[in-house]
């Protein structure tokens, strides 16, 4: 039962065995769930925090649990990179496919200082580089509705 539910939590519920580019998968699974919680931010603020919680604590385990550094497959870490790109952002459908595109591009790519989180041991090697590279593209987009015509819809 424990091996189940590390399994769970950290592949977010088996997104993680698409068979093909599992962390994109991942990160399109964030974009649906970011869709059921965008309106509440006292629900979205409690879900990310009770997900980073959970991703450090079951993607270290589920590494020991399937003996491979950073499994493809647990990409709980992709979810909360995404939506942390996505916080404090004004609602616009243009927003969410940017930050899908510029998330992607900084997890694939791994600009420093993403890359040398990466190397960190366990859970926080696991989570740290996407926790990064959300918060890049979170910069990132709060530059661009700054200085855009981008607001709440």
């Amino acid at each position: 039962m424990f091996k189940f539910l590390i399994k769970t939590i950290s592949t977010f519920f088996y997104v993680g065995y698409f068979p093909l580019i599992p962390g994109t998968a991942g990160s399109v699974a964030a974009v649906f769930f970011f869709f059921l919680i965008k309106n509440n931010p006292t629900t979205y603020l409690i879900t990310l925090a009770a997900l980073l919680i959970l991703g450090f604590l079951t993607s270290g385990m589920a590494e020991k649990i399937m003996r491979k550094t950073d499994p493809p497959c647990v990409v709980i870490d992709e979810v909360c990179g995404m939506l942390i790109g996505f916080l404090f952002l004004p609602y616009d459908i243009r927003l969410v496919i940017i930050a899908f595109v510029i998330f992607r591009i900084l997890d694939t790519l791994k600009p420093y200082p993403i890359s040398s989180f990466e190397k960190l041991k366990g859970g926080l090697g696991v989570m740290s580089d996407d926790i990064i590279a959300g918060l890049y593209t979170n910069l990132i987009l709060q530059a661009v509705v700054s200085f855009t015509s981008f607001s709440a819809a």
